[in-house]
């Protein structure tokens, strides 16, 4: 296949900050997928959809070049050792092949640093769960795509049919043409596909990088780059620690719990409490965090969180998105109480971060040195207690080389918080994974039947 000219596969702003920040192993933006399938599947057939898979986006056969002395974005390159089989691998559970085993392999899977001479990813097809069940762990960095391109990703390797045919090989050459014909601005397909959308106006991009340059200019600026810097400026000037009495250190340890809520119910309560589901989900998150703390014998009044917003316009795409930070009241209050305020905690700060999305704050973090990036990374981490995240995925049955999926359960990046729940929507069904820092949440048991026992009293409601 022939190679992408440097300047197609030079890594945007965003990717490249995600790369820099892994300096410091807590700001790993590494996430997974635990899936549960309800047999094994076709194992050569899997292994030639992924081969196909490689070949429609040229990404997976790519590692990271480094810049010299970083004075650039590093780029993607093709991987002339690229192996098929060190990415797609296969293993077994020992007896009795409880979920537990599972959750604990993918806790060290998901943990294990990437080897950066590689492409960054790996899919482990795991045998032996009770039942005659299997589960595949898919693993990925952030720099190749968001949750949201992984669920686009993985129409790549999913069909919708059990008996569904295989898709005709894929020639090379072929993709290689239309990779050529394809103009400069475009020819990084994967990256149009999945996060091109993220970027702001180049001539918003042009001004800010000029204010950041000379200052001066600041008070005569245009209005969009103005209010851009301002958001920046906001974002970075909260300090405020997070609130949490209990969840106070941070480690590299790791446990994956996870859960399930009926998709319509809590959707149709969201409605009723007059909200949204990513309401409801962040209203059950905080209603969890409020129990634990109050089982630990600590109770807590608020609590910091974050959560992805849209900041999607007529002129951006689907991932288009900032990482925002609001208080969340944790103190004594019913479900639906808690709900109310979060509903209005959450309006407020999407309304207040308009400005600075993710593709925003990695452009100006592109023109300071790795060692300041990271300090105010993990400074800015240390501002939030939990972390939430909420992904849309199939509403219909999907299948994998065979087999059915039955459950869903995405793993987000911790990135120094306690914890991270995130949700991914599957088949009517709302699967969510914790990813637990066990520094932190010293007993995650106790926080994963917190969480179930929110999400039940939140659908009683």
């Amino acid at each position: 296949m022939a190679a992408a000219s440097s300047i197609d596969n030079k890594m945007s702003d965003a990717e490249g900050l995600m790369w820099r920040m892994e300096k410091d192993p807590h700001l790993s933006s590494t996430f997974a997928n635990v899936t549960i399938l309800g047999k094994r599947p076709d194992m050569n057939r899997f292994l030639r959809t992924m081969e196909r898979a490689t070949q429609v986006v040229p990404r997976l056969r790519q590692r990271v070049q480094p810049a010299p002395a970083n004075l650039t974005a590093p780029t993607w390159v093709d991987d002339p050792n690229f192996d098929l089989h060190y990415h797609v691998r296969h293993l077994a559970l020992p007896q009795p092949g409880t979920l537990r085993q599972l959750l604990d392999l993918a806790s060290l899977i998901t943990a294990d640093p990437f080897d950066r001479t590689r492409p960054l990813w790996q899919f482990i097809v795991v045998e032996g769960l009770r039942g005659g069940k299997c589960a595949l762990i898919e693993k990925l960095h952030h720099t190749i795509t968001d949750g949201e391109g992984g669920v686009r990703l993985s129409l790549e390797f999913l069909d919708f049919a059990a008996d569904a045919p295989e898709p005709e090989a894929v020639d090379p050459d072929t993709i290689a043409e239309a990779q050529e014909r394809l103009p400069p601005s475009s020819s990084d397909t994967f990256r149009d596909l999945l996060a091109g959308s993220m970027r702001m106006p180049l001539g918003v991009m042009r001004q800010v990088r000029e204010l950041l340059a000379d200052p001066t200019q600041f008070p005569d600026a245009s209005t969009a780059a103005a209010e851009t810097i301002r958001g920046i400026i906001s974002q970075l000037s909260d300090v405020e620690q997070a609130h949490s009495p209990l969840w106070t250190e941070r480690s590299l340890k790791r446990r994956i719990e996870v859960l399930r809520a009926p998709y319509s119910e809590t959707r149709a309560v969201a409605t009723k409490l007059g909200g949204k589901l990513n309401t409801a989900f962040l209203t059950a998150a905080a209603e969890a965090a409020s129990r634990y703390h109050i089982q630990m014998g600590t109770p807590v009044e608020t609590l910091r969180a974050s959560m992805a917003i849209s900041t999607r316009s007529e002129s951006s795409g689907n991932n288009a998105f900032s990482l925002v930070r609001m208080l969340v009241p944790t103190g004594d209050m019913s479900v639906a109480e808690r709900f109310v305020e979060i509903n209005e905690a959450t309006k407020a700060a999407r309304e207040g971060t308009s400005t600075a999305s993710l593709e925003t704050l990695a452009a100006v973090a592109a023109a300071l040195p790795t060692s300041l990036v990271t300090r105010l990374a993990r400074t800015q981490a240390h501002t939030v207690d939990f972390a939430t995240s909420n992904v849309r995925g199939a509403p219909v049955a999907m299948y994998m080389a065979g087999a059915k999926l039955l459950e869903n359960y995405p793993v987000g990046p911790l990135g120094g918080v306690a914890f991270n729940l995130t949700l991914l929507s599957y088949l009517g069904s709302l699967d969510m994974g914790a990813n637990i820092d066990t520094a932190a949440v010293s007993e995650p048991e106790l926080l994963h039947r917190c969480l179930v026992g929110a999400f039940k009293d939140l659908l009683a409601v």
